[in-house]
């Protein structure tokens, strides 16, 4: 079988570029290894929700049309709206059919080993579109297999409520998004909970009477490509600020959560049965996040100033709470830990691409989603051109700069008269 696009992953990026192709009437195939969207609810916990308002959600030909536009959407009312996209438009999704491997063909184009519920089978294309996100394989350290086996080990991606646990205290590793708003979530239920900080920073919910993500989207952050951002591409492996949307969206405070008897530790260092180490980098991590948090509402007040907006009165973050000492070690036995999660992310697997299009650590090269090789694109990737391009706010436009390349190559070059 051979097909014009092949789209591997049918999430919101693939689904995306689907539509666009469908609108210009291009022959193509969206491969998915499970269902469409099936992220939204196989790796997500209960309690999750949106950290972006809801009017982030716009993709092509389809946005956000709900009664909370600054409210943020939970796990379920996300799959749902991505389910209504699909139905909007019957996109050509072969589902329960995984890549197994991509290889280029001789000539140009490429071959696919598809495995589908019929067996292996084999599918050709002139172009490829990998819209399968970058966070592919759950990171554990190598010393989780050196804790006692009687303490649960689960990863945030398998995480779902506090209720799968078994009784006692939790050891949350991490303090990224997930890590973060997990902690909060067992801390809600009333579980004892330890997290050990990793480095990640924060950001205030509101400020000055807005969503401090409305403002920075105002303030255009959202669109500055990774190149003219502070760092540059070095930004792309930045850790996201932690916040949450639950209850209507509120910061997180790590500080607070100290306050009110969640005991924390800086970065884990080594495991060996039931005795943890950590490093003394507690108040080092907490001040560093209240850095960033302090310095988006200095750039929000300079933005309100310099654009003469009428708004309330800002301030600063003032610690509620500050360690008087460094715990280094952890005993799980004596604390009553039965359980940890891992929360220090994910990290791309793409051994089934047989192209060679990355770098010395396994991830893609590309400009704006375009790799080197004619023909192969990713999409979805965070950072894959801005800020915006691992939400839904900055999936369109990525799409449609990928899109464009596709429909370049198929068009006819004009002829000179």
């Amino acid at each position: 079988m051979t097909v014009p696009v092949a789209i591997v992953g049918a999430g919101q990026a693939g689904l995306s570029v689907s539509w666009l192709l469908k609108r210009e009437g291009i022959e193509h195939v969206l491969l998915e290894a499970s269902t469409t969207a099936h992220e939204w609810t196989d790796r997500r916990w209960d309690s999750f929700t949106l950290v972006t308002p809801n009017w982030h959600c716009r993709l092509p030909g389809y946005a956000y049309e709900g009664d909370d536009p600054d409210g943020f959407m939970d796990r379920e009312e996300v799959a749902r709206w991505l389910a209504g996209y699909a139905a909007s438009f019957d996109p050509p999704v072969r589902e329960h059919t995984a890549v197994t491997s991509l290889a280029e063909r001789e000539g140009g184009g490429f071959v696919l080993t598809l495995l589908g519920p019929d067996g292996d089978e084999l599918l050709e294309a002139e172009h490829v579109v990998l819209a399968t996100g970058g966070y592919h394989l759950p990171i554990v350290p190598p010393f989780a297999a050196a804790i006692d086996p009687t303490i649960a080990q689960v990863h945030s991606a398998d995480y779902r409520n506090p209720d799968q646990l078994p009784e006692g205290e939790v050891l949350v590793v991490g303090s990224g998004q997930s890590g973060a708003q997990i902690a909060e979530d067992l801390h809600l239920a009333g579980r004892s909970v330890h997290l050990a900080l990793g480095d990640a920073p924060r950001v205030a919910r509101f400020y000055r009477g807005r969503d401090c993500m409305t403002w920075l989207a105002d303030m255009g952050l959202y669109e500055t490509p990774v190149q003219q951002y502070p760092g540059g591409r070095a930004a792309r492996e930045k850790t996201n600020h932690y916040v949450t949307g639950r209850d209507g969206g509120r910061d997180i405070d790590l500080r607070r959560f100290a306050a009110d008897g969640m005991r924390l530790y800086g970065l884990m260092s080594d495991a060996e049965g039931t005795r943890l180490s950590f490093e003394p980098t507690v108040a080092t991590a907490l001040d560093a996040a209240d850095a960033v948090y302090n310095s988006i509402c200095r750039d929000i007040d300079a933005y309100i100033e310099r654009e003469g907006i009428d708004a309330p009165p800002g301030g600063r973050y003032e610690p509620v709470w500050t360690p008087d000492h460094e715990p280094r070690v952890l005993d799980l036995a004596e604390a009553g830990v039965s359980s940890i999660v891992w929360a220090i992310g994910y990290r791309p697997d793409y051994r089934w691409v047989r192209v060679g299009v990355f770098d010395g650590s396994g991830a893609p090269t590309h400009t704006r989603g375009v790799t080197s090789v004619p023909g192969l694109y990713f999409l979805g990737l965070p950072w894959m051109h801005t800020w915006g391009s691992g939400r839904f706010a900055g999936i369109a436009r990525d799409a449609e700069h990928v899109f464009g390349c596709i429909v370049g190559a198929h068009r006819p070059a004009p002829v000179d008269r």
